[in-house]
């Protein structure tokens, strides 16, 4: 029923009903400025990035066939916007790939981060998501709290699957040890 949604409203702009657009952006507006704050960090460079991608799907939308998702197609003018703007930019980032950490730290963390409430864990999760590199950020966002398929994250980003799966596999490890180093400050701070 959402696709059908969509797609009628879709059609409708496509026919020149410019109104029917703002049912697309009511219905997605969030979830397009989430993808951008998650790349651009900061709330008003989002916002901008969200508009200039409604801009363009509106600009492109005789171009949307219905192969995929509307929100697919979305998505991947919103993350092509983003990318196109970092890349600008040409931020670096840190390798945490050559450390380790043993199996007994690991068990230390998880019995600390069970023990902690609720909002404590969403807070330390953010945080160690927020920490790695933006490609990662939205790779993960798109498949733990967007639920999108390995599949339409790969149409979204132009990744591969298995280039997706590669990525998330790392990106988890790292969010992993960021959060063994929280947590382990923490535990140390309460001792």
């Amino acid at each position: 029923m959402k696709q059908n949604d969509d797609l009628f409203h879709v059609d409708a702009v496509k026919k020149g009903n410019v109104q029917a657009f703002s049912f697309l952006v009511e219905k997605y507006q969030k979830m397009v400025y989430t993808l951008a704050l998650k790349l651009m960090k900061k709330p008003e460079e989002a916002e901008e990035l969200a508009q200039d991608t409604f801009v363009k799907a509106f600009q492109k939308i005789d171009s949307y066939e219905g192969k995929s998702k509307f929100s697919t197609w979305l998505y991947t003018i919103a993350y092509n916007s983003c990318i196109s703007e970092l890349r600008k930019r040409r931020i670096e980032f840190k390798s945490l790939d050559d450390r380790q950490v043993t199996e007994d730290d690991e068990q230390k963390m998880v019995d600390y981060y069970r023990e902690t409430k609720k909002e404590d864990q969403e807070k330390y999760l953010n945080l160690a998501l927020e920490k790695l590199p933006e490609d990662d950020q939205v790779l993960l966002t798109l498949y733990y709290y967007e639920n999108q398929s390995m599949d339409e994250i790969s149409v979204i980003t132009g990744l591969t699957v298995s280039n997706i799966k590669v990525k998330i596999h790392r990106a988890r490890k790292r969010m992993q040890l960021f959060l063994y180093e929280m947590l382990n400050e923490e535990v140390y701070s309460l001792l």
